[in-house]
């Protein structure tokens, strides 16, 4: 199952001098470059929305502001990342190394430390001398070195190697620490001995490299996004003649894309709307209209994650904005703490289409497939699931006794209706400004941001200074840990495709028999799998690429294919026993795993069945988009 990486590697409390000052040292730079990135989300925020202003309204569009965002987009990132690595917030599986005694795992901790600190010492001076390359070239509208852009990936990987280091000399034993380095020195030396040995072997070293590393490295807890980079750094060093300094021009690209700048804006403006009480007041209402129904509080929470990920883009934040409203009185009502975690959990798998999801925004990037297009496509499956996933709650509460629930009032009911408008209305408005193009899919971000703030001040009077802060931290660190992985995985998917695999892939998949239906049940329980292991967004970066062109070869509308293939991944994403979205969905309703085992069952089941009839039938995915 993939989980955060622990903040610190377990072992113990710091009690030499060397270890306090390295704890101190690591608080001191820690907060600064926290601080970086909290400053660096609100100034995106307010450029990108000075952009729409000055475009659409006074119509002197400023022509630098996408080359700042960009520049500034790529800083965000590389800060995020190391925040990400101080705080222990970059994907990592957990399976193997939950079930190991507590040394162990302080021994497997410090190991993923180092190997991601292996693999940014690698790229250190591809990443200075890159930089150093660009110093002559000037961009087109600001005027300046690029260079300033580029300086971001070496100072991310200083800083990141920085906080390794601390993390190490305050928390980890001196023991452990040498062994682990140690074992990592003699494995690398190991493999460039073998060197001579593996060029010859062509394509068998992507089994090696892409399947064997990989596995061994995730399964040891390495994050997910250091696992693909040491992954890639291997197979190009030691099987083949490319520079390094591909996998960091890659890695800058796949980070900086403009569009993916949709990912932190979006994902700050699900922690507003938490934040300010806007998703507690659309809750109420939507209880108070179908609570008193048999199962009415979980048709609440179905409506509401629907309605909520139609707002911002990370299922973490759209559970997390619903469950703690609804939790309690269900609890009261006589639902297990199972079912409840599982429905929840469910819930999430259903909405991974639902715009703008961040899911939508990276296969888009990664695969040039229409953005306005996805957010379209993405509606009505949803609503296929959400509907499967009903017929499942009714079957189960069908015998409830609701004599003991009071029905809402009329008055109630308008009450809350009224408090819960602005919610109700910021789908709509941001939808209607990116259909009627006042904004793009990145941009209209922050006109929700905006609309949020101003609500949440005027009208719910719930945002707070401290919250507001650790809010932007919490967006830049989320936002780091998806753009590291998106990085990475786009050099892999460079290196497989120069290798000559995709050709490979594509004649073989070509080649099946059945056509477009054997090659759509093949990517079904692909990405179900894929989803439980690797997460979605990497595995639609990763695969992506690949799968999307096969899928053009065979006359499979490109909408179709991507909502099909974004559902199966969500279904593996939140299945235990390895999708980490279940184990997001236990923590943030404070359930134990193993109570959600068996009620998950028939919710995977009806979201299966959804996801066959989004498949069979394309009109789901592009009936409603335009002519």
């Amino acid at each position: 199952m993939s989980a955060p990486a622990a903040a610190a590697v377990p072992g113990r409390t710091p009690t030499s001098a060397l270890g306090v000052a390295a704890r101190r040292l690591d608080t001191l730079l820690g907060t600064a470059v926290e601080a970086a990135s909290a400053v660096l989300v609100l100034v995106l925020v307010a450029l990108l929305f000075a952009g729409v202003v000055a475009r659409y309204l006074l119509h002197v569009p400023l022509v630098w502001s996408d080359e700042l965002s960009s520049i500034l987009f790529l800083w965000l990132a590389m800060f995020g990342t190391a925040v990400a690595l101080r705080r222990g917030a970059h994907m990592r599986m957990t399976a193997f190394i939950a079930n190991v005694s507590p040394q162990t795992q302080a021994a497997l901790n410090t190991v993923a430390i180092v190997a991601s600190a292996a693999f940014l010492v690698m790229l250190a001076e591809p990443a200075w001398e890159m930089m150093l390359d660009e110093l002559p070239v000037v961009t087109p509208a600001l005027e300046i070195s690029n260079a300033w852009r580029l300086a971001a990936i070496p100072a991310g990987f200083a800083l990141m190697l920085v906080f390794a280091a601390l993390q190490l000399l305050s928390v980890a034993r001196p023991a452990v620490v040498l062994l682990a380095i140690a074992v990592a020195a003699v494995l690398v030396a190991a493999v460039l001995g073998l060197g001579p040995v593996l060029r010859p072997l062509g394509n068998w070293n992507l089994v090696l490299f892409f399947v064997g590393v990989i596995a061994a490295t995730v399964f040891a807890g390495v994050p997910i996004g250091f696992a693909f980079g040491l992954a890639t750094v291997g197979y190009l060093a030691l099987s083949t003649r490319v520079p390094l300094a591909v996998v960091v021009g890659r890695m800058g690209e796949g980070m900086s894309h403009i569009v993916l700048l949709a990912v932190p804006l979006f994902v700050f403006l699900g922690a507003l709307i938490e934040m300010n009480g806007m998703a507690r007041a659309m809750v109420r209402f939507l209880a108070g209209l179908i609570g008193h129904v048999r199962g009415g509080l979980s048709y609440v929470l179905l409506v509401a994650i629907y309605l909520v990920s139609g707002i911002a883009g990370s299922k973490a934040a759209d559970m997390a904005a619903v469950a703690p409203v609804l939790f309690p009185e269900m609890r009261e009502r006589g639902s297990k703490p199972g079912e409840l975690v599982a429905l929840l959990a469910a819930s999430g798998a259903m909405s991974e289409t639902i715009p703008p999801s961040l899911v939508l925004i990276t296969i888009g990037t990664v695969t040039a497939v229409s953005i306005a297009d996805l957010f379209t496509g993405g509606l009505l499956p949803a609503v296929v699931l959400a509907l499967a996933m009903a017929v499942v709650v009714w079957w189960r509460a069908r015998g409830d006794d609701m004599s003991g629930v009071r029905r809402a009032t009329k008055a109630e009911v308008l009450r809350s209706l009224w408090v819960a408008i602005p919610v109700l209305l910021l789908p709509l408005v941001i939808r209607f400004a990116v259909v009627e193009g006042i904004a793009t899919a990145t941009e209209v971000s922050t006109i929700g941001i905006v609309y949020g703030a101003v609500i949440g001040v005027l009208f719910y009077q719930r945002i707070g200074l401290r919250r507001l802060y650790d809010a932007l931290v919490g967006t830049a660190t989320l936002s780091g840990a998806i753009l590291l992985i998106i990085g990475t995985a786009t050099a892999m998917a460079w290196a497989l495709t120069q290798s000559g695999f995709s050709r490979q892939l594509a004649g073989m998949m070509e080649g099946l028999p059945g056509g477009a239906v054997t090659f759509m049940a093949i990517s079904v329980v692909a990405f179900i799998i894929l989803g439980s292991l690797l997460e979605g967004i990497p595995a639609v970066v990763l695969f992506g690429p690949l799968l999307f062109p096969i899928a053009r070869d065979l006359h499979i509308h490109e909408v179709h294919y991507a909502i099909v293939v974004i559902l199966a991944m969500g279904i593996g994403l939140f299945a235990p026993p390895f999708g980490v979205g279940y184990y997001t969905a236990c923590a943030i309703a404070k359930v134990s795993p193993d109570a959600g085992m068996r009620p998950i069952v028939g919710y995977l089941v009806a979201l299966t069945i959804g996801l066959i009839v989004v498949a069979a039938v394309p009109w789901f995915s592009i009936g409603l988009l335009a002519r």
